[in-house]
């Protein structure tokens, strides 16, 4: 678990908490014992047990859970998640902040999958349009989802976008800065959203050429421009039927914000029971 998970994770307890659950605390003894059990209630694919995990320890370490599944496993309705055993309090605590996680990631993971399937054999890549703060635990989610991770930040790739172009002045001048700064040895992505700044791209040696909202038409003429030289990734409007269409012309990539930025929460809920 890395810090900046535990950090969010101690933020989400803490703007749940507060200064104390009254209403468990007013209502449910300090010795009470329970079992509390997390189930799918829909069909999907399961993210964020790690983080369920760590919520549960952080509000008491000695509650006793037990994984049915792993993160990555596709669950069907009724299918049993984990189990929680231990103080009433501590499960009725956790319950809520526990699901939000799980339930939000394995959401992503959930459309992830359906596009990824809908997509092969073109590996399906997620953006950064992430929540501030969750990007690392959502892109994990992506790969749970059978995804693949793009840029994870603004420091592992070279991504010269329109903006870029319109400042340095083209997409060779671009290019060429960008490789003679490249220290690192990053790989160098450039979006093209027409065949000329395609064919100017390609001249210019880029790793990548991001087609971005282009036409099917249009794509399936890129495509046969770069005629392999050049790593393709269609980006822009992208949908289920969309992708089942590309995955035809031999792209390599399409990348689609809506996993990350528009995937509905899968329906899980996590109900307790009395005595162990």
């Amino acid at each position: 678990m890395s810090n900046q998970t535990t950090q969010l994770i101690r933020m989400a307890i803490k703007e749940d908490v507060g200064s104390g659950d009254v209403t468990t605390n007013s209502t449910i003894p300090k010795t009470l014992k329970a079992t509390a059990v997390m189930k799918a209630k829909a069909e999907g694919v399961i993210s964020g047990l790690n983080v369920a995990k760590e919520v549960l320890n952080t509000i008491d370490k000695n509650l006793k859970l037990k994984f049915f599944v792993k993160d990555g496993a596709k669950v069907k309705k009724f299918d049993k998640i984990l189990e929680a055993r231990g103080s009433a309090r501590s499960l009725l605590v956790a319950e809520r902040t526990a699901l939000n996680f799980v339930q939000h990631l394995s959401g992503i993971a959930t459309l992830t999958n359906k596009f990824t399937e809908a997509a092969k054999p073109t590996k399906i890549l997620d953006t950064r349009k992430t929540l501030p703060g969750y990007r690392m635990l959502e892109k994990q989610a992506v790969l749970h989802g059978g995804g693949t991770n793009h840029r994870k930040g603004l420091y592992d790739l070279i991504l010269i976008k329109d903006n870029h172009i319109k400042v340095a002045g083209s997409i060779t001048n671009a290019v060429k800065s960008a490789k003679r700064n490249n220290k690192r040895g990053l790989k160098i992505e450039v979006e093209a959203s027409n065949l000329d700044q395609v064919k100017e791209a390609l001249q210019s040696k880029a790793d990548i050429i991001m087609l971005d909202n282009m036409t099917d038409a249009e794509l399936k003429k890129a495509v046969k421009v770069v005629n392999k030289k050049a790593k393709t990734e269609a980006s822009g409007n992208m949908n289920l039927e969309r992708v089942k269409k590309l995955a035809k012309i031999g792209l390599d990539y399409i990348s689609v914000g809506a996993i990350t930025h528009s995937a509905p929460a899968l329906d899980i809920n996590m109900k307790i029971l009395t005595g162990l």
